[in-house]
């Protein structure tokens, strides 16, 4: 873009603005390393109306585009978009009337698709509940591969986390403080903090991008202990099952055996 973006946000348009046509982001940019190391992540987090993309509306974005290999921020924005009602304002404290006033969405909007070309990978934590909002409404479709930094990444045992951690959880794990701040960019901070002070990143990024299925455990009911230590969950997705998606190399490494469960939830990262 020609203009800076702080040059941008100074410029107030007159609300409404016509939401611009939602582009689906190229698959051109930056290459990931040849051992399979993204060079570069755009952290992402969303605030809705609701739960369902169905019926409610994403109505704020964050974004941070970090360079791996130097652990640092290369640049960051958030934004709202407009939106009538807001039933999740409980939560995340944004008034629907907020969201209405005057401010360069349409612009950031446009910025923002710059950062995900920018980016190998778009990480968010939850990330299946993140990325159906795009391609809805305002926000453009995104072609770039995606990354749990819940379900995908295998944080150490040192940190002892829970095997699907909170947001919150896993700053405090890394000794990221912690704000009652309930925004979208709030959390994308909490990531790149958390991925600034791995020392081993670049392994759990690789690991974390490995394709993945949903695999069944198949042990007795006096053995479901080690399946639950071992992160599966019982009756989610499969009801009377304990699942959890793995690759090969993690499969390998069980103590029992696994069957795949095939799905249509069951989508590797990236697919």
């Amino acid at each position: 873009m020609e203009q800076s973006m702080g040059n941008q946000l100074d410029l107030l348009g007159d609300f409404p603005v016509p939401p611009p046509k939602p582009q689906p982001v190229a698959e051109t940019g930056p290459v990931a390393d040849v051992d399979g190391v993204p060079s570069s992540l755009l952290i992402l987090d969303t605030e809705t109306s609701g739960l369902d993309p169905e019926v409610d509306s994403c109505l704020e974005v964050g974004a941070i585009l970090f360079d791996v290999a130097s652990r640092s921020v290369l640049a960051q924005q958030s934004f709202l978009l407009p939106v009538e009602t807001n039933a999740a304002e409980a939560i995340n404290r944004i008034p629907a009337a907020v969201t209405r006033l005057p401010q360069p969405w349409s612009e950031g909007m446009s910025w923002f698709q710059n950062l995900v070309a920018a980016a190998d990978v778009l990480v968010a934590h939850n990330a299946a509940f993140d990325r159906q909002w795009f391609g809805r409404g305002a926000l453009p479709a995104v072609a770039r591969p995606w990354l749990c930094s819940m379900d995908d990444i295998r944080w150490p045992a040192d940190r002892q986390l829970r095997s699907r951690p909170s947001v919150r959880d896993l700053a405090l794990a890394y000794g990221v403080p912690v704000w009652a701040a309930h925004r979208a960019l709030t959390d994308c901070i909490y990531l790149a903090e958390v991925f600034a002070r791995c020392d081993d990143l670049e392994t759990l990024l690789q690991r974390g991008l490995e394709p993945r299925r949903l695999m069944r455990a198949r042990v007795s009911f006096d053995e479901r202990h080690q399946a639950k230590e071992a992160g599966f969950r019982w009756n989610d997705p499969i009801k009377g099952a304990w699942t959890r998606r793995l690759s090969e190399r993690e499969c390998s490494e069980l103590t029992f055996p696994v069957v795949a469960v095939d799905i249509c939830s069951d989508d590797p990262p990236g697919h």
